[in-house]
């Protein structure tokens, strides 16, 4: 390209020696404009063949090496500009361009994987109609993983390409690592807190938690490295230290299997003949009733105690459905049919009362003084 531009420049003295350099930046940013259009193009043709295809693999890569690919064009552009500046300039700092060239190469080939390991996570967690997903707390785990070793390596990479010794900076991390422990032992306990809740599982993302030692209780947003995002039920936000995890009494609810409804309902004194039939006539309601499960939990209907103004019976059944709305509203439907059993039966609701018994005899039509 050099010795063509220069017998441009002879023919006829169109352009002067010493600015034929500039005709070759000029050369090279237009090349790389029309190759990056090219390349454009042939991603789109690859884009709606692979949209007729089964395999949304395909797709996944593509779309993960389409922007890389792009700034790549263009950075190779740029670099060969600067390699004929270089060429006709006695600037030192041009010398930091062959670096520079490598490092870019592999910023883009991390993020070509990070890209695609992202995707790969998408792909897992939404996989279509076709395959079961994958668990969201496990493909995240997965990924973060996946995107810290990629990351790592690059960057190990990076600094052997620009000279340093990877055996001399695993040297000195391995005798940094007492200091680094005790300056950041708060973050590397919540570092290994998030490695203890992605192996034990005692949550998922999606899931209703609470604790009973703190004031936690929400469903879980995400499960980071340092931090775990729970959204309250009055929908704020709680970010909790993912080592708090490790002291504390965490409980799921979200993996009952049942829903208990446990209430005591009291009967006046006057109906206490009526007890025996309304507790058998409950029992077979409860037993009758679908949505309660019976079968394999305990169901108990009795008489409990002799209360002050009322005699109380309790019932202690199982919802079969685990559903919070679902749950309260079959709760009301089984408070309600016992009460119409109540009315059916003669008997009431009892309330507190008091009775006042007044003496018979001469100290009854005693003055009262006030």
């Amino acid at each position: 390209m050099d010795d063509s531009l220069e017998k441009l420049s002879s023919m006829g003295g169109l352009i002067p020696a010493e600015y034929v350099w500039i005709l070759q930046v000029f050369v090279v940013i237009f090349a790389a404009l029309v190759a990056n259009h090219y390349a454009r193009r042939f991603f789109d043709r690859l884009e709606k063949r692979f949209a007729v295809s089964r395999h949304h693999w395909d797709e996944l890569l593509l779309d993960a090496v389409r922007k890389p690919a792009a700034l790549f064009i263009w950075a190779q552009g740029l670099f060969w500009a600067l390699d004929i500046l270089k060429a006709n300039s006695d600037v030192d700092l041009f010398d930091v361009v062959d670096p520079i060239r490598r490092v870019t190469v592999i910023l883009l080939l991390t993020w070509f994987v990070v890209r695609f390991v992202s995707g790969m996570e998408h792909q897992l967690v939404k996989p279509g109609d076709h395959r079961k997903p994958m668990d969201l707390t496990t493909a995240k785990a997965i990924s973060k993983l996946l995107k810290a070793a990629t990351i790592i390596t690059a960057g190990l990479v990076m600094l052997q390409t620009l000279g340093f010794s990877v055996s001399g900076v695993l040297a000195f991390g391995g005798i940094g690592g007492i200091a680094m422990g005790f300056a950041a032992r708060d973050l590397l306990a919540n570092f290994f807190g998030a490695l203890m809740l992605y192996f034990d599982r005692p949550f998922a993302v999606g899931e209703w938690v609470r604790s009973p030692d703190r004031e936690i209780e929400g469903t879980v947003e995400d499960i980071g490295w340092r931090l775990t995002r729970i959204r309250t039920f009055d929908q704020r936000p709680l970010y909790v230290p993912n080592a708090t995890f490790a002291t504390i009494s965490v409980e799921n609810p979200s993996r009952m299997f049942n829903r208990r409804i446990y209430e005591t309902i009291g009967i006046r004194y006057q109906d206490a003949d009526k007890m025996r039939s309304i507790i058998k006539r409950v029992h077979q309601y409860l037993i009758d009733h679908e949505e309660l499960e019976t079968d394999h939990r305990t169901l108990i209907v009795n008489f409990d105690s002799y209360a002050a103004s009322s005699l109380d019976f309790f019932i202690y059944t199982f919802t079969k459905t685990c559903n919070w709305v679902e749950f309260h509203r079959i709760k009301q439907e089984v408070l309600l049919d016992i009460f119409d059993i109540l009315r059916e039966e003669g008997a009431d609701i009892a309330f507190p009362t008091r009775t006042l018994h007044l003496a018979d005899g001469p100290q009854a039509d005693l003055p009262v003084n006030h």
